[in-house]
């Protein structure tokens, strides 16, 4: 509230209750219960279709152009290397592809197939706003509404906060929420 009072700052809730927080903000969106990481990966794919992204920033300080092994994969939800007897993953394909030195193979024009850049919007294609709309519950308007409050921060001279408690950290797949929410903010140039 302060930021908004004195800093002109725009204060977005989504959560599945309406609550305190929500009751002061510029925009409040409902989210179903468990859908926040369809809800961020929606976010990623707008800003990459969208061109929100700070450029620089991406191919300087993220893994964006580091090249992924040639065995890695993803299909029907899983990604390579699930053994289901064991119900575990062997992340070796996961790996990045080395050269000669053994250090990871990069592409700074992001255009190589197998480049992590490449690879996360093959990724976030699927969750179009229709699709997300569909999983989460939030109106349309208001994702629409806050997918581009967040693409306008991806000017130099703005930026975004994200606040979560317990309910992305309590969370069965908490830690790929606040991955999402990272990807979004590193996208953004948000961070450092």
């Amino acid at each position: 509230v302060e930021a908004k009072t004195h800093n002109d700052a725009k204060l977005i809730v989504v959560d599945p209750r309406f609550n305190r927080s929500a009751a002061v903000a510029d925009l409040y969106a409902p989210i179903r219960a468990g859908s926040d990481a369809a809800f961020l990966l929606g976010i990623i794919n707008y800003l990459i279709t969208h061109d929100k992204i700070q450029h620089e920033y991406v191919k300087s300080y993220t893994s964006a152009s580091l090249i992924v092994r040639e065995d890695f994969g993803f299909d029907e939800g899983l990604f390579s290397g699930y053994n289901a007897d064991a119900r575990q993953y062997d992340k070796t394909s996961w790996n990045y592809e080395l050269d000669a030195n053994g250090f990871a193979k990069r592409d700074m024009t992001l255009t190589h197939p197998r480049c992590v850049w490449n690879l996360l919007k093959n990724h976030v294609a699927r969750y179009t706003p229709e699709m997300v709309v569909s999983l989460c519950g939030t109106p349309a308007h208001h994702y629409e509404e806050i997918c581009r409050s967040l693409a306008e921060t991806s000017a130099p001279d703005k930026t975004a906060t994200f606040m979560y408690a317990l309910g992305w950290t309590h969370h069965t797949n908490g830690a790929q929420i606040i991955r999402a929410a990272a990807m979004i903010q590193l996208l953004l140039g948000n961070i450092g």
